[in-house]
């Protein structure tokens, strides 16, 4: 069986902080080597992969155009591997910082909300929390756990179902108290419907569901995240389709109301999904636990 197509790993890290410093002699103090060694260590790495990296004029250097690809890739596995060193040596006994991907309108308002019991029953684990809705890369984003929306298909990961979602339409009083206030499914075509543009078929489910005819309608604004949806509709930008859970306060208050008592269930449901591949460090696995528990 063949072995790994490697160069020297002494080589690849004097390369790297050459390219970091432009100089030999900086990256030579760093790695406490001579200058002349660092020189070999790069030579002998342009020699194994038969290719300059370099470009040498007196005393300056630069990176050829392979030099510069080299390096990128280079200098993200050396991040990755750092960052992996550092988590498990910060991990010992469930110690450490836990990274959670977030949708940020859900973070917000559910998930947040509910941390300090967390914090308080394991003050030992600093949270890190980033918004994250795109595609899931869980070592591209660094993130242990992330919470998504969809229909629980995301591989080398384990997957839970936290909950499904119900979506009802919702808009400023001032539209009721307009023209055409909406007392009928037909006088939504008076309005413009707001639009989630990771949820652009909800709409489309919503009439189908109440078994109404979507003509003529008007669009208005697509926006990213839900938090610009409901703000969006408390300005009187149009009518919103938005989950209940997350207008729960806007509803209590007033800044939202619901022309119709239709409640829906969404396309799809939230889950919490972790990295297989640290789905035993203690930290996730204490969070894992945590977070399903609140919904037991």
């Amino acid at each position: 069986m063949r072995g790994r197509l490697l160069p020297s790993l002494n080589a690849i890290r004097t390369f790297e902080a050459v390219a970091r410093y432009n100089s030999f002699t900086r990256a030579a103090e760093e790695l406490n080597v001579t200058q002349s060694a660092a020189s070999r260590l790069v030579r002998s790495l342009e020699e194994y992969l038969q290719v300059p990296l370099f470009t040498r004029q007196s005393r300056r250097i630069e990176l050829t155009d392979q030099g510069r690809f080299y390096n990128e890739l280079v200098r993200d596995s050396l991040d990755l591997i750092e960052a992996g060193t550092v988590e498990l040596i910060s991990s010992k006994e469930g110690k450490g910082t836990l990274t959670i991907g977030m949708l940020p309108t859900f973070g917000t308002r559910w998930l947040v909300p509910r941390l300090p019991s967390f914090q308080e029953a394991h003050p030992e684990i600093s949270l890190n929390i980033i918004s994250s809705d795109g595609e899931l890369d869980f070592t591209k984003e660094r993130i242990d756990v992330a919470i998504r929306f969809g229909h629980g298909e995301w591989k080398d990961a384990i997957v839970d179902p936290l909950m499904g979602e119900e979506i009802q339409v919702v808009c400023s009083p001032k539209l009721m108290q307009g023209e055409h206030p909406i007392i009928s499914y037909d006088s939504l075509r008076y309005h413009r419907l707001i639009r989630h543009s990771t949820r652009p078929n909800s709409w489309d489910h919503w009439f189908r569901s109440v078994g109404a005819h979507r003509e003529d309608q008007q669009w208005g604004p697509t926006l990213e995240h839900f938090f610009m949806v409901i703000q969006a509709a408390v300005a009187g930008l149009g009518v919103a389709l938005l989950p209940t859970f997350l207008i729960e306060d806007d509803l209590r208050s007033g800044t939202l109301v619901t022309p119709f008592t239709d409640r829906i269930a969404g396309p799809g449901a939230y889950y919490l999904i972790t990295s297989a591949a640290k789905s035993e460090l203690p930290r996730v696995k204490l969070f894992r636990r945590w977070l399903l528990g609140q919904l037991a």
